[in-house]
């Protein structure tokens, strides 16, 4: 009996100690409530619950949609969610700095995301766009990769590893570029907490969707379709904000994604708190999946459906060891569906180059090539 009383209690307080390191992580002291789990498959997309809870299978574009709200809802269930009516705000764009980079210019921007947070950002122009007789051009949304020193610098050129400058080279031809900084990386540390955000994540797709309003509000900046391009966080940045943002018309991830229950292969280090996809510059609330991935409410399979029909090309490296190239493929198969089911099943591409974790020349190449064929005047609508 006693025995039995103490490895209860022990039980008890081993509970009370996991659930005090999620709490914790998501910024929150006490118990987290239990997190949702997965409803349907992650890889058969051809399915949905009706408000029963009854499952059917997809067989239109309306049945679709029901398993996309579904995947939204899950996104935010776990990342937490915008309050865009109580977030948004006017945007107050400052200037901070303006460097002439030969054909376009370069500027140090900030913009007010929502009351109380400014977003640093680089907002490269091309000449031809400024001044009274400047030509109207489109505009993409660059996404950096993980860089705690440097952060939205790499991708305009200024500092970090090659191969991330793609802000600067779309700049160079013609495009209106966007780089906004990522949360609690470099030189951008806004207070989540006091924010009220759940997740560094849900804080990041808010800042670029912001972004997005900035480029809109430019008079030198085309439409309101644009492209989304990001390299390993920039990857998966640029496809959670796709998720929620229909102005995205074509997005490029880099060695940016494989399957939430791939990652690492599956090794549950990885998925401690403030480790892997559960820090709190990502989403601390994963760590409550620790020892059940296949759980996690929604993964990458539904995540590249959800942005059907719209262009997406996945850059997965076949000797990438952070994000597999095989787990890559499963994706795309799954997601495939759904772009086969809306009749456009060539408009998701993957591409396999023999490197590790990099985004060489040849790759950024198709990557502009596919942005300017999407972007161009007479493109037609991906939707």
């Amino acid at each position: 009996m006693p025995g039995s009383f103490v490895r209860t209690f022990a039980m008890l307080l081993a509970g009370c100690l996991v659930g005090f390191l999620i709490g914790t992580c998501t910024g929150k002291g006490a118990l987290a409530e239990e997190p949702p789990a997965r409803q349907l498959p992650r890889f058969d997309l051809l399915q949905y619950r009706d408000e029963g809870g009854q499952r059917h299978p997809v067989k239109s574009e309306a049945d679709w949609q029901r398993r996309r709200s579904s995947v939204l809802q899950a996104m935010s269930s776990v990342m937490g969610a915008f309050d865009a009516e109580r977030r948004r705000c006017p945007l107050d764009m400052q200037l901070v700095e303006t460097v002439d980079c030969g054909s376009y210019q370069r500027q140090l921007i900030r913009y007010q995301s929502e009351p109380g947070c400014d977003v640093p950002a680089y907002l490269c122009v091309p000449k031809t766009a400024l001044g009274p007789a400047g030509r109207v051009a489109p505009a993409v949304l660059c996404l950096h990769p993980t860089d705690l020193q440097h952060g939205h610098q790499v991708v305009v050129g200024i500092a970090g590893r090659p191969n991330r400058q793609y802000a600067a080279e779309l700049a160079q031809r013609g495009f209106v570029t966007l780089s906004p900084s990522y949360p609690l990386m470099a030189d951008y540390q806004p207070d989540l907490e006091n924010l009220g955000w759940q997740s560094g994540t849900a804080k990041a797709i808010w800042d670029n969707r912001r972004g997005l309003d900035l480029l809109e509000s430019l008079p030198f900046v085309r439409g309101n379709r644009f492209a989304a391009i990001g390299h390993s966080l920039g990857g998966h940045n640029a496809v959670y904000t796709a998720c929620f943002d229909q102005r995205i018309a074509v997005i490029v991830s880099s060695c940016g994604l494989d399957c939430y229950v791939d990652y690492y292969d599956g090794d549950a280090e990885r998925w401690r708190p403030g480790h892997g996809w559960c820090q709190q510059r990502y989403m601390p609330q994963m760590a409550a999946y620790q020892n059940r991935l296949q759980e996690i409410p929604f993964d990458f399979p539904e995540l590249i459906g959800a942005l059907a029909p719209r262009r997406t090309l996945i850059i997965a490296p076949k000797h990438d060891t952070n994000f597999r190239a095989a787990s890559v493929d499963r994706i795309a198969a799954a997601a495939r569906d759904v772009y086969r089911l809306l009749g456009v099943p060539d408009r998701l591409q993957v591409l396999h180059p023999d490197c590790d974790h990099d985004f060489p020349e040849a790759m950024r190449e198709r990557a502009y090539r596919l942005i300017e064929e999407t972007l161009a005047p007479d493109a037609p609508d991906p939707e």
